[in-house]
């Protein structure tokens, strides 16, 4: 006898249950949030890097192609293996640094520069020294830190607000309305309101639209010292002060203890691949990371490395699609990104604020972290993530503060996220 079959109800259900399993809608919009804030904040800037270093229009497109890829790829594929959200991007403060350094450079050499930046992070990955003095930074500093980085965008939503009210509090409006009964579509809620009011006003900048896949230009590089020392060796330091080390902390902070060492490993290996193609620069996204390693990516932290997932794939369609999306993302009004930004990441601000101060004895060098941090701080070209945690730090030292003890206990059910371990309160004296 044949087995019954499944009537059409029961596979359609079954089906929906496996959509809902890999693409709930949170992960879904918080993936494409960190995507549009990501790439909105700061393509101006890699735009303005390439054309120093005398990219054509090609050329230009090629390096979108190479960064959406590169970053599509290690975002889907380590959060795939580690189970964990791990985010990637383009080094910001990197591109502002070639956007200066790369005048009287020829495009070869650039691609030199990236190179020796690319097998400095592989380095620095296999030996495993970055990671060992990670695991040394206490959880508290690691949250004041995160907090001192997206504050900006907090006080940005009221600032934005300020300026265009009419699209900003709409969003604001719709996102205490969707949080106080909808809590799910919070944020998708602000941005499809912020989305219509500016259309409306027709603040949209819709044209110049070329549709066309986007081509890989390859560039055989050259190495000349003068720029391997001037170029190449900052963008290692900068990405690694400025990226990588906050990138971490949104990590730990979040509660996950993913081995550093191959996630660095392996955006460098891939930024070394794609570096000929225009990839100048990958790393651990800080910023765009908070809004996936967040309650509003997955109510499950096991589950939130979805989030990261969808925003690899995201990643992967701008690559694809490098000057169409790149036309997409600068066509949209200023105020819709920074109230989306900033809406998108109150939680992850409160959270991080409440672990930095929650320990009394740690609660100064968190809050000298914090401020330092917040400040924007640049001194020898590096910023102010790097001299904050290194004030926190000192402050820890000198004040006696003690670094807790406990370390991290797996969730059950889950490799990836973990939650802090906490201390027996002190007795009172």
């Amino acid at each position: 006898m044949h087995p019954p079959q499944l009537s059409s109800p029961t596979r359609l259900t079954k089906l929906t249950r496996h959509i809902r399993s890999v693409a709930p809608a949170d992960a879904v919009t918080a993936g494409f949030l960190a995507v549009l804030i990501g790439i909105t904040s700061s393509v101006a800037i890699v735009i303005t890097a390439a054309q120093a270093a005398g990219a054509t229009g090609a050329q230009i497109t090629s390096w979108m192609f190479a960064l959406g890829i590169g970053m599509g790829v290690t975002c889907a594929g380590l959060s795939l293996r580690y189970r964990a959200p791990v985010v990637t991007a383009w080094s910001t403060p990197g591109a502002a640094l070639l956007a200066t350094g790369l005048h009287g450079v020829s495009m070869a050499e650039a691609v030199g520069a990236f190179l020796l930046s690319a097998v400095l992070v592989i380095v620095s990955g296999a030996t495993g020294w970055f990671e060992r003095v990670m695991d040394r930074i206490p959880v508290p500093l690691a949250s004041a830190l995160l907090a001192g980085v997206l504050v900006q965008f907090g006080t940005g939503l009221f600032t934005k607000m300020q300026q265009d009210v009419a699209v900003v509090f709409p969003m604001f409006a719709v996102y205490l309305a969707c949080k106080r009964w909808l809590p799910r579509y919070a944020v998708i809620g602000a941005l499809a309101a912020g989305a219509a009011v500016s259309a409306v006003r027709g603040e949209w900048r819709l044209h110049g639209l070329h549709v066309a896949l986007a081509e890989p230009v390859f560039v055989r590089p050259e190495f000349s010292w003068q720029v391997l020392v001037g170029v190449g060796l900052p963008l290692f330091v900068v990405t690694m002060a400025s990226q990588n080390l906050p990138g971490v902390a949104v990590l730990r902070g979040a509660g996950y203890r993913t081995p550093v060492s191959p996630l660095l490993t392996w955006t460098g290996i891939v930024n070394a691949v794609l570096a000929p193609f225009g990839c100048f620069g990958l790393n651990l996204a800080a910023i765009t990371a908070a809004i996936c390693t967040g309650p509003e990516a997955h109510r499950d932290p096991r589950r939130r490395y979805l989030a990261s997932v969808w925003a690899g794939l995201f990643y992967v369609t701008v690559g694809l699609f490098g000057g169409v999306v790149g036309w997409l993302l600068t066509a949209m009004p200023a105020a819709l990104v920074m109230g989306i930004a900033g809406l998108g990441l109150l939680g992850t601000i409160g959270s991080s604020l409440r672990a930095a101060v929650a320990d009394e004895r740690m609660r100064e060098p968190a809050v000298v972290t914090f401020l330092a941090t917040a400040s924007g701080m640049t001194l020898a070209g590096i910023g102010s993530t790097f001299w904050g945690l290194l004030a926190g730090v000192l402050a820890m030292f000198v004040l006696g503060g003690r670094r807790r003890r406990g370390r991290t206990a797996a969730p059950q059910g889950g490799e990836g996220a973990e939650e802090p371990v906490k201390e027996p309160e002190a007795a009172p004296r």
